[in-house]
């Protein structure tokens, strides 16, 4: 076959795509743009130290997020910030210039039927009481369990205070269970101090790729490009021990780290799906509000039970 039979083969078949036709150019492969990702890390409860003290845990994430280059977003559940010590730990995530942001005071569902509008809206300015003289205090919200009403009047009511009152909601795309597997190896480790954490490490990293691999494919067939992912991750001994590791697992399989206000740009945080109950990854809502989802689809975060179950089976 001749260059000109192979040049209209490839051509046809769409093989050609990305590779140069001009005869003496070599052929070049145009690539994808590499999936980018944030670090949004939530609640702060730095008193529950195990293994770790709070401030060897504390030094630690931010080690780890100073190694990488990366600025990350810290949802401050404001009940925390009331003692010194509270104060001091997030005074060294301010001084780092990681972005501060707000998680209600007590870290309430909205979804619960006894919990009414007012109460939900006072808990977030008692929380931006204590945050808002931090200098590097934003004005983003995470709604607690990602929990954004089970009524229109509660998920209409609290975005129409949060526009009023200047925040965005600090939506996360990537949902996961870490909280979970901490609650495992914290159970482990006070059990017995030297137990073995690797096999935790493993099973984080796994639970958090296919998470991600999950949400990253529906974002893409749901809004047809890749967006700018916020990770959800927490404040706990997990990720002081792991954080660093799974930032390296992203960065091995090609991912991009970015700083989390820099995601929060990607226009698909201006959306406001019109879904009950509200909430949960804002990609898995979107979807949820175009019909792409099955019917009786389960929330894939919504896997403690699933999770647990697996861990157990592992002898984890």
């Amino acid at each position: 076959m001749n260059r000109r039979d192979f040049t209209k083969l490839i051509g046809l078949t769409g093989l050609g795509a990305g590779f140069s036709s001009v005869p003496g150019v070599a052929s070049t492969v145009v690539r994808k743009p590499a999936p980018q990702f944030s670090i949004t890390m939530d609640d702060f409860h730095w008193q529950n130290a195990v293994k770790l003290t709070a401030a060897e845990r504390n030094q630690s994430i931010l080690d780890t997020l100073r190694a990488h280059s990366i600025k990350a977003m810290l949802f401050v559940i404001g009940g925390n910030v009331e003692q010194d010590e509270g104060k001091q730990l997030l005074s060294t995530w301010d001084q780092a210039g990681h972005a501060i942001a707000n998680h209600t005071y007590s870290h309430r569902n909205l979804n619960a039927p006894a919990m009414d509008l007012k109460t939900y809206e006072d808990d977030i300015l008692r929380a931006e009481a204590l945050l808002k003289d931090f200098p590097r205090f934003r004005k983003y919200f995470r709604f607690p369990m990602l929990k954004e009403g089970d009524t229109a009047a509660k998920r209409d009511g609290i975005r129409e205070f949060l526009a009023q009152h200047g925040y965005r909601t600090g939506h996360v795309t990537i949902d996961d269970s870490d909280w979970l597997i901490d609650q495992r190896l914290t159970a482990r480790v006070k059990a017995d101090p030297q137990a073995d954490v690797k096999p935790y490490r493993d099973y984080y990293l796994d639970h958090i790729w296919s998470r991600a691999e999950y949400y990253d494919s529906l974002a893409r067939r749901v809004l047809g490009y890749p967006v700018k992912h916020t990770l959800l991750v927490h404040y706990n001994l997990l990720n002081g021990l792991f954080l660093g590791d799974l930032i390296a697992m992203f960065k091995s399989k090609g991912w991009q780290p970015i700083d989390a206000e820099e995601a929060f740009g990607d226009p698909v945080f201006a959306s406001k799906p019109k879904i009950l109950p509200a909430g949960e990854s804002i990609i898995w809502s979107i979807a949820k509000e175009k019909g792409k989802l099955a019917k009786n689809a389960r929330y894939p975060a919504e896997d403690g039970d699933f999770e647990a179950a697996r861990m157990k089976k592992s002898g984890l």
